[in-house]
């Protein structure tokens, strides 16, 4: 209430409408796309125009008619967290415009969790059935879609592992360098199966509230859109009860588009039925 809130990458205004709606100030919404337009007849027809000022442009290139703003609220986060994701956007509005003392983002906190899942029927559909296609080899065809993350709704009782975290984010903290990142992981089975991928999923927090609370985009939770992200591996992994798959992990922007994400993944792992020493290069776009 009462407080100047900057909407970056606003869309269709939402967010900006909820914060008009609970007494902010002022809201500046910005979006470099020609939705605005339409954020701007939505805006004027639920009466707030003004309360909000809709602005078109990319962040790093417009001026705000004011020095600071007390919250930045944004929905940056994309598939993986960071594919397509606005937060180098955020930081640089953050460093610009957010007051240094009591600044407050929404969401401030992210972290993405590794597990380990049986994906059978779905691989053989998706990957091994390039081997095969009506008597003709296509395999070059599968080598494509192995190394292609798949976005996709996985069934919770697939996850064979336990999850561990992999990346932690503080958005009042953190600098576009963290975009790139490397860790290791292991992984303990939890029963008797196989391994045919690794799941990915997410967590988002708003911890500057008087009651802290966040979401998860976890397979064993509500359905959002942004789904899970499946990364296969090179052949399936037979694993016992209490072995350990181990890794490292290392993601980065696409050096000639921002948005993909380059992802390299070292699988290590020495069980009772299967071994398994190999690196894959993966892109999601």
């Amino acid at each position: 209430r009462d407080k100047v809130v900057l909407d970056v990458g606003c869309g269709t205004g939402i967010l900006s409408l909820f914060c008009a709606q609970v007494g902010a100030k002022h809201v500046y919404a910005v979006d470099c796309s020609a939705i605005l337009q339409q954020a701007k007849k939505i805006v004027e027809r639920n009466g707030y125009a003004d309360k909000i000022t809709l602005i078109q442009g990319k962040i790093e290139e417009i001026n705000l008619p004011v020095e600071s703003v007390d919250i930045i609220v944004s929905e940056w986060m994309g598939y993986f967290l960071l594919y397509e994701s606005m937060l180098d956007t955020v930081i640089y509005a953050r460093d610009k415009w957010l007051v240094k003392d009591n600044g407050i983002i929404f969401p401030d906190k992210a972290v993405m969790y590794l597990s380990a899942m049986e994906d059978e029927s779905v691989r053989r559909e998706r990957i091994d059935f390039w081997d095969d296609v009506y008597g003709f080899d296509m395999s070059p065809i599968k080598q494509v879609a192995l190394h292609e993350p798949v976005v996709d709704v996985v069934d919770p009782k697939s996850l064979v592992t336990d999850a561990v975290p992999i990346l932690h984010l503080d958005i009042l903290t953190c600098t576009k360098d963290d975009l790139a990142f490397a860790t290791d992981f292991k992984l303990q089975a939890r029963r008797n199966d196989f391994i045919h991928g690794l799941c990915a999923y997410f967590e988002c927090a708003f911890t500057q509230i008087h009651k802290p609370i966040g979401f998860s985009t976890a397979p064993f939770c509500r359905y959002t859109h942004w789904k899970q992200t499946i990364i296969y591996v090179p052949k399936p992994i037979t694993i016992c009860a209490g072995e350990t798959l181990r890794g490292r992990l290392e993601c980065k922007p696409n050096p000639r588009n921002k948005r993909d994400l380059d992802i390299s993944v070292t699988y290590q792992f020495n069980g009772k039925h299967s071994d398994m020493n190999d690196t894959v290069h993966y892109r999601l776009r």
